[in-house]
């Protein structure tokens, strides 16, 4: 699977682009500030829906412009697809797929993407929302559907906080939060679920990845960290717990005002060896742990996108301004394990950081134009 096309109207930094994209590896070359970060966030974007770089929709939209849209041809499965997003703000997004309007999430999964960025830091040394995110991406991308269950989830925990917020003041009738405890286990238990099941399959493909790219090393491991019991290979199981706990928790959550079980208090332990990776990490180190989370995704995904998939294919590779961070046994390392794949997008400062083994084609992007070299 590759992006053969990309249609940008006033996204970013674009009043207007019509690019075309060869699959193997696509290297993007600019000073910062000209808009190269921008080509690869519109690839991002059509993939999950959201920038790997703000929270919100608003900084998509060129500025004084009144939407963006975000369009791409896709090769897939032998065939050609087409999609595009329209960005309002304050409104719905609008989707198309091919021809024919479509619902936004209709979108998520058929571009696959996985992103290693200079943020990505924050995996190791960052806030648990952090790594918390990280493992609902991957499940998305395993299974889009799930992004429903995320977005449930979030309103229902929405709804259930404010309640414990005015259940000590006000009295209320608790009756209501039986309600909400039922629907927060159960798509709790869902979430969790699929949490266990990803980083299960990640975990060899992490543990591979770290090794290549920092040989000789202590092993790697990853782990959830959750409050819940997590030996069942029966996701709805987690569903029960959670509700126990709700239940046996009550009293400090109205105490509180916050809700203090569920997927959305879990952390991904990060090890090297013994030793947690936070705290104990180098600097280098850090950034070899980043980057295997990153290779293995890769690989769980183009496993998992195999010719008997719906998924059908390798994720797209983006590798946003990261040569620069790495030294030059890791920059090598990524090299060797990247140069084969199906599309490689990248971009960098100056072409020297990208090592010259990668190859493929090479656009120059200055002040909003994008132009190849020959």
């Amino acid at each position: 699977m590759h992006v053969a096309h990309l249609q940008l109207a006033d996204f970013r930094s674009y009043p207007e682009l019509d690019l075309a994209l060869d699959a193997g590896v696509t290297t993007f070359v600019g000073s910062n500030g000209q808009g190269k970060t921008n080509l690869v966030e519109a690839v991002r974007y059509l993939s999950t829906l959201s920038s790997h770089r703000v929270a919100s929709d608003a900084p998509l939209i060129r500025a004084g412009s009144e939407r963006a849209v975000v369009g791409a041809k896709v090769v897939k499965g032998g065939r050609s697809l087409t999609l595009e997003v329209t960005i309002q703000p304050g409104r719905a997004k609008s989707a198309r797929l091919g021809r024919a309007a479509a619902r936004p999430r209709d979108l998520v999964g058929i571009v696959r993407t996985v992103v290693f960025a200079p943020e990505d830091l924050a995996l190791v040394k960052g806030d648990p929302s952090v790594r918390r995110a990280f493992m609902d991406e991957l499940c998305v991308a395993l299974a889009p559907v799930h992004a429903g269950v995320l977005a449930d989830y979030d309103r229902v925990l929405r709804q259930r906080t404010s309640l414990l917020k005015t259940a000590r003041a006000s009295r209320a009738d608790l009756t209501v939060l039986d309600i909400w405890d039922e629907k927060l286990a159960e798509l709790g238990g869902r979430i969790v679920g699929a949490r266990v099941a990803a980083i299960s399959a990640l975990s060899p493909y992490a543990a591979t990845a770290y090794q290549d790219v920092a040989p000789g090393s202590s092993p790697f491991s990853l782990e959830i960290s959750s409050s819940l019991p997590l030996g069942s290979s029966d996701p709805t199981a987690y569903g029960g717990d959670i509700l126990a706990q709700l239940v046996e928790r009550r009293a400090q959550e109205i105490e509180r005002g916050q809700c203090l079980v569920g997927p959305h208090r879990d952390d991904l332990s990060i090890s090297i060896g013994e030793l947690p990776a936070k705290g104990y990490a180098s600097h280098g180190e850090s950034w070899s742990c980043a980057l295997a989370l990153r290779l293995a995704s890769y690989d769980l995904l183009t496993a998992e996108g195999g010719p008997d998939s719906d998924t059908d294919g390798e994720p797209v590779f983006i590798l946003d301004d990261v040569f620069a961070e790495l030294d030059s046994r890791r920059r090598a390392a990524l090299a060797a394990r990247i140069g084969s794949a199906s599309q490689v997008l990248i971009t960098a400062a100056v072409a020297e950081d990208v090592p010259a083994a990668l190859g493929g084609a090479v656009f120059e992007v200055a002040s909003g134009r994008v132009t190849r070299r020959d």
